[in-house]
């Protein structure tokens, strides 16, 4: 059957008109390209531009692999890169709060995708986040695989962005860490953060912005050496390389792992507990970092409310076998992760104690 003559194009309306600029995303497609493929390990089939990423499970390694899925986001984090127009470390985020879920049950990271939607696309801001992206893939050895990037004109205003990400990581059945290995005696190793990752930064910036008028570019607290902004853009730890080697150092050793994200050390540490065991802590065992005890200060935000919003500077807890706590924490070491004992666990209802 012949096909019928197209008809000539006319003057009338164009998706570029209506804010959507397909040829801009392919040129930015194209950008992103060499970040992307820079992300690849062994699995990884084909390369960007097909409806799917390929991925081939290495079924020699793992015999009875069960695959671990995560999804998340950076929150208000984003109004702070925005206003700073600085989006290389977003992406890095973007990694640790997906794959750092993943290995809290132990799982290798294989790959990620993610998804970006905006405004009005600019290929530059695009370009800067799939880079940081792509950096916290390869820090965590996890390949990239895909994404999409979509233009929401009307939806979302010209300058406006978003990201969401999604790991799947594997671990071999009956090697899950969790709740069902831990025993009274544990021991409790924090795995230290410097600054907020990627949590509270509503109250963070409320606190900041709002109430004390900080500026951005001012002195993150009197007599600091950077920036407000160059902290609250800090970009997030990524634990999941250290856990592992954690694990692969001291078989058996790790018994679980708590990535404390919203909610603060209680409410996730609580989530790994046994139903007759209590995490008992000493908050005196590390030192806040000052931007929690500025947020503090400045909001006049009593001790309760700060440690269910943020971190404090604990952004994992791995509970382990007591006899093994030096090696555990070498092995953390070593992957350029700092740690500190800072409790136990005993006998109890599921909580977790300040003692």
């Amino acid at each position: 059957m012949a096909c019928a003559p197209s008809e000539r194009p006319g003057a009338g309306a164009t998706y570029a008109a209506a804010g959507v600029d397909l040829a801009a995303a392919e040129a930015a497609v194209d950008r992103i390209a060499a970040s992307v493929s820079s992300t690849d390990r062994p699995g990884v089939l084909g390369s960007i531009g097909g409806f799917g990423g390929l991925f081939a499970l290495d079924t020699d390694r793992y015999k009875h692999p069960v695959l671990v899925s995560s999804t998340d986001g950076v929150g208000t984090k984003l109004l702070v890169a925005q206003a700073l127009d600085r989006w290389d470390t977003i992406g890095i985020d973007l990694v640790a709060m997906c794959v750092d879920d993943l290995v809290c049950v132990g799982a290798e990271p294989l790959f990620f995708l993610d998804y970006v939607a905006t405004g009005r696309l600019d290929p530059d801001r695009l370009v800067e986040v799939v880079g940081g992206i792509a950096a916290g893939c390869r820090s965590v050895g996890c390949a990239l695989i895909g994404g999409e990037t979509a233009e929401h004109p009307g939806a979302m205003a010209d300058g406006d962005l978003d990201v969401a990400g999604f790991a799947v990581g594997v671990v071999e059945r009956g090697e899950e860490l969790g709740a069902a290995r831990v025993r009274e005696g544990d021991a409790l190793i924090g795995l230290l953060s410097p600054g907020l990752r990627s949590n509270g930064y509503s109250l963070a910036r409320h606190v900041l912005l709002e109430l004390a008028d900080r500026r951005l570019d001012g002195p993150a607290w009197p007599g600091a050496e950077r920036s407000l902004g160059d902290e609250l853009l800090e970009p997030s730890v990524l634990y999941s390389p250290a856990v592992r080697k954690a694990i692969e150092t001291a078989p058996g050793a790790v018994h679980a792992c708590a990535h404390v994200t919203g909610g603060g050390l209680a409410a996730n540490l609580s989530r790994v507990l046994p139903p007759d065991s209590d995490a008992r802590i000493d908050r005196t065992s590390w030192e806040v970092p000052r931007i929690f005890t500025e947020i503090a200060r400045l909001g006049h935000i009593d001790d309760a409310e700060m440690a269910r919003v943020f971190n404090l500077g604990v952004g994992m807890v791995l509970i382990v076998d007591e006899t093994s706590v030096g090696g555990v924490r070498a092995a953390v070491a070593s992957t350029g992760v700092h740690s500190v004992e800072i409790g136990c666990v005993g006998p109890g209802s599921g909580l977790v104690i300040d003692r």
